[in-house]
């Protein structure tokens, strides 16, 4: 009677438990993970945007000039080509 105690759901089940507990601990790790990943995308600064080609041209071309990168004339000249 007690020797049957491992066929009868008290143990692992032969060995299939062990695997079965792995596979389940396995895909508890990936719906978290997945879940962290989706929260981080959602929770930051623009990463909504980021699929979507990011910002505005002209606020780049702002920012592009007041960090210096490129010259008022440069500017104006991008400026026109965007348009109104």
């Amino acid at each position: 009677m007690w020797t049957d105690m491992g066929t009868m759901g008290w143990g692992w089940g032969g060995g299939w438990g062990l695997i079965g507990a792995a596979h389940m601990l396995l895909w508890w790790v990936l719906i978290i993970l997945g879940i962290a990943v989706l929260a981080k995308w959602l929770l930051s600064p623009g990463g909504r945007e980021r699929g979507t080609g990011g910002g505005n041209a002209l606020e780049i071309l702002k920012e592009r000039y007041a960090r210096g990168e490129i010259g008022k004339d440069e500017f104006e000249q991008k400026k026109r080509d965007l348009g109104p």
